[in-house]
């Protein structure tokens, strides 16, 4: 129906129009590839850069946990301690006044029976001397006052009246220096042990007071370290919010699609490999031609000639 001039034509414009198609599907393969590359770097340096910021809160977290929990402990542990001193204190305080209480009884019962004890032991004294025969020796002022009169004939010393007398108050002398030794001694056990007490509560008391003061001071240290960590994890948290949106688009431009990069290239690799292939039928389809055409020309020539 065509001139071979008009077959070439024809057959020149398809191949153009299939090649311009394989240039087109060529270029896009080209970009996809490239797009495809860059999703695969900005979604490798996002995840990795999620993964470390994520790690980072993480560490953050349990050491914000870790020293909020220490500081928790150590403000109880001073809390029981400072309820130790306290009550050590009121301890104290009861001890002091029950000393000085016992003390001064101490004191007023110690002069009483020294006054009682002096009073038997002068009485006995003086009985003794009398019932023995003793002379009584008296100064020039109280001489004349202590002068006695005459016995009657009759009078005699009753020598077991006065023995009985005298064991009786020897008996209350006993008793006295024995109750006073033993108000002695009392008062010496209830001092000494008030001592030792009194310093074994200031030596625990030194201790408490210091054990407050060191667990004081590394609650408040820790809070600090809480403070500037949970600083540091908002800081994070922000650029990790940063990252997941960023993260997000990603997804949306690279992953969020009907069909994968794979689908895409492999559809578009056949789509163009059947371009070639009617290519090369119409190159092949061009090449009979021509030899018809060839084969035609000679033919004419032939029978010309004859």
């Amino acid at each position: 129906k065509f001139g071979a001039a008009n077959g070439e034509d024809v057959f020149a414009k398809i191949k153009g129009l299939i090649q311009d198609m394989i240039g087109k599907l060529e270029r896009e393969a080209g970009e996809e590839a490239s797009e495809k590359a860059y999703c695969d770097q900005e979604t490798a340096k996002t995840e990795s850069k999620k993964s470390e910021l994520e790690d980072d809160i993480a560490k953050l977290t349990s050491k914000i946990d870790q020293d909020s929990s220490k500081s928790a402990q150590l403000k109880e542990e001073v809390r029981v301690l400072e309820g130790e001193l306290a009550a050590l204190t009121k301890e104290q305080a009861e001890m002091d006044k029950i000393r000085l209480d016992t003390s001064a009884d101490y004191t007023v019962a110690n002069k009483d029976l020294e006054l009682g004890l002096g009073g038997l032991r002068k009485a006995l004294g003086l009985l003794r001397d009398y019932y023995s025969g003793a002379a009584l020796i008296q100064d020039d002022k109280f001489g004349a006052f202590m002068q006695q009169p005459a016995a009657p004939e009759h009078h005699g010393k009753s020598a077991g009246a006065g023995s009985s007398i005298i064991g009786i108050l020897e008996v209350c002398e006993s008793d006295f220096a024995s109750n006073l030794a033993k108000e002695e001694q009392e008062e010496a056990d209830a001092a000494s042990t008030y001592d030792k007490v009194t310093q074994e509560n200031k030596i625990t008391m030194a201790t408490k007071e210091q054990d407050v003061r060191y667990k004081t001071q590394e609650s408040k240290s820790l809070d600090s370290t809480v403070a500037e960590l949970s600083s540091d994890r908002a800081t994070t948290g922000s650029e990790l919010s940063a990252v997941l949106e960023y993260y997000g688009k990603i997804k949306e431009r690279c992953i969020a699609k009907p069909e994968t990069y794979e689908e895409r290239a492999g559809r578009r690799a056949a789509e163009i490999e059947g371009l070639k292939r009617a290519l090369t039928i119409l190159n092949d389809e061009i090449a009979f031609v021509q030899r018809k055409k060839s084969r035609r020309s000679m033919r004419g020539s032939v029978l010309s000639a004859q």
